[in-house]
C-alpha cells in the first residue's frame, strides 16, 4: 500500500509541474497537411526538416501503413499551405516510421514492419531527394538480429562525419518480453559497413525499452528516446554511456536545433501528454506545450513553428503573437 501511494504521490506531483511551464504556442492545427488530390494524410511517425529549411514528412498511405499500396510515403509539405508539393518512396516500405534528412538533403527512413508477402520491410533505406535508392542497409521482409539484419528499426541519423546510427526494436513495449530480446543501437560507416552495437532489454544504463527516436546536440552526444523507460540516455559517438534526462517523461520524438533547444513529443504520459521543450545541455525544461494526439516525430521550422506526426497526420503548432 505505501508503494502504490508513493506512487501515485508521484505523479501527482509531477504533473502540476508540467502544467505550471509556460506555452508560447496557439492552440494545435489537427490534420493540417493534405495531398494535392485532396486526400485525408494518414498516420504519420516521423517528421525532419532538411538543409534548406523544408519539412519532410512521413504518410503511411492514407491509413495506418503503405503495405500493398501504390501510393508514395515520404512527402515535403509547403509551411503555407500544408499540402504535400513533393512525393516519394512508393512501394518501398511496408509501415514507414523513422525519418531523417542528413545534411546533404538525402532522405533516410526505418521500416519498422514486415509486408503480408514478406518481400519489404525490416530495412532502412536511404533515398536522394528526387527519389533514387542510394542505400539498403538491413534484409527484406527478414526480422533477425546481428550485424545484417533487424527487429523493428524506429529511427535513424546520420553523425556530422556521416555515420549511420540506427535504433532498432521498436516492438520491445510489452512487459513480459523475454530477456534475449533485441534492443539496441546500431552504428555503420558513411558507407553502410557495420561497427558496432549496444543496447540490451532492461532499464539499466545502455539498456532500452522501445528505443524509439535518436538526435545529435551540437556537442556530438547522441540522444535516444528510451520511451518505455521514460528517459533520454545520452551517448557519446562510440556507445559510451554518458548521462540521461527523465523531465521530458515517455519521449517519442526527438528534436535539436542549433542552439541545443531539445524538444520531445510525449506519446504516452502518465500525465498530460504534450511537448516538451528544454535544454539539451542541461536537461531542464523551460516550456510545455499540451497536446492529447499522442505525437510521434517533432520538429521545430526556421521560424519556430513546431510540425508533429500523429496518428491521425501531421498536426501544426505556431507560436503566439
Amino acid at each position: 500500500m505505501k508503494i502504490i501511494l508513493a506512487a501515485a504521490f508521484t505523479i501527482l506531483s509531477i504533473a502540476p509541474a508540467f502544467a505550471e511551464l509556460p506555452n508560447p504556442y496557439q492552440p494545435p492545427q489537427r490534420r493540417w497537411a493534405t495531398m494535392p488530390d485532396g486526400t485525408p494524410w494518414g498516420t504519420s511517425a516521423g517528421v525532419e526538416i532538411g538543409p534548406k529549411g523544408e519539412i519532410w514528412a512521413i504518410d503511411r498511405c492514407a491509413g495506418t501503413s503503405c503495405d500493398g499500396s501504390s501510393r508514395a510515403a515520404v512527402h515535403i509539405i509547403d509551411p503555407k499551405t500544408g499540402k504535400a508539393s513533393h512525393s516519394i518512396g512508393a512501394k518501398l516500405f511496408a509501415t514507414p516510421h523513422g525519418l531523417h534528412v542528413d545534411k546533404d538533403g538525402n532522405v533516410w527512413v526505418t521500416d519498422a514492419a514486415i509486408s503480408k508477402d514478406k518481400k519489404i520491410g525490416q530495412q532502412v533505406i536511404k533515398l536522394s531527394p528526387d527519389g533514387k535508392i542510394l542505400m539498403r542497409l538491413g534484409v527484406a521482409g527478414v526480422s533477425g538480429g546481428g550485424p545484417t539484419h533487424f527487429h523493428d528499426p524506429g529511427d535513424v541519423v546520420t553523425a556530422p562525419n556521416g555515420d549511420i546510427f540506427v535504433a532498432d526494436g521498436h516492438g520491445t513495449v510489452a512487459p513480459d518480453l523475454p530477456p534475449d530480446t533485441i534492443t539496441r543501437i546500431i552504428k555503420f560507416t558513411p558507407d553502410g559497413k557495420f561497427i558496432k552495437a549496444w543496447g540490451s532489454l532492461g532499464s539499466g544504463k545502455s539498456q532500452f525499452r522501445n528505443p524509439h527516436a535518436l538526435a545529435f546536440d551540437s556537442q556530438g552526444r547522441l540522444f535516444v528516446a528510451d520511451r518505455v523507460n521514460g528517459r533520454i540516455q545520452i551517448f557519446d559517438p562510440d556507445g559510451k554511456w554518458l548521462t540521461e534526462y527523465h523531465a521530458f517523461n515517455h519521449p517519442s520524438g526527438l528534436y535539436i536545433d542549433r542552439h541545443d533547444t531539445l524538444y520531445a513529443s510525449d506519446y504516452n504520459s502518465e500525465g498530460q501528454k504534450g511537448i516538451y521543450i528544454g535544454s539539451a545541455k542541461t536537461g531542464k525544461l523551460k516550456y510545455f506545450v499540451p497536446d492529447d494526439q499522442a505525437g510521434e516525430g517533432i520538429v521545430a521550422g526556421p521560424d519556430g513553428t513546431l510540425y508533429e506526426g500523429t496518428p491521425t497526420g501531421i498536426t501544426r503548432f505556431l507560436k503566439k503573437p
